[in-house]
């Protein structure tokens, strides 16, 4: 498994979530996207039906019908009908899984402690890649 941590400075979450599923979707995965604040899901699901001038990502609530259709799930909790196999925790919490390949963790200045804290608890964790992404300008780099 693999947890990318992705520390926002400049794009606000919804932005940075838009990439991510933009990315997961062209490589033919599903995606969850969670978070315990219905109102930052709220904002999210609107990002990313506006996604580009040209293309929209499809996406829905968790517990709507259909919700087991839908390339990009936004929830709660970690349950995905959607058989995603990534995940974004878009509310900078961690949360402790099993079942995907790839973790994002979102987080800014108001979440980078516990972010650091997660990353040292994670360290020595067997058949577990991680990696750390920074804003440099307006692009995003690998500095760890």
């Amino acid at each position: 498994m693999k947890v990318d941590f992705w520390q926002l400075s400049r794009d606000p979450v919804e932005k940075v979530v838009a990439l991510i599923a933009a990315r997961v979707m062209d490589a033919g995965e599903r995606l969850l996207v969670v978070s315990a604040s219905p109102e930052q899901r709220q904002t999210i699901s609107r990002k990313l039906w506006k996604a580009g001038p040209d293309s929209f990502l499809a996406n829905g609530e968790a517990g709507a019908v259909g919700s087991e259709n839908q390339p990009i799930l936004l929830s709660e909790t970690l349950d995905a009908p959607n058989t995603a196999s990534h995940v974004i925790f878009a509310d900078g919490e961690y949360r402790e899984q099993s079942g995907f390949e790839r973790v994002f963790l979102l987080f800014d200045d108001n979440t980078v402690e516990a972010a650091r804290g997660i990353w040292r608890g994670l360290d020595g964790t067997d058949h577990l890649e991680r990696a750390f992404f920074r804003q440099d300008g307006g692009k995003w780099v690998k500095v760890a």
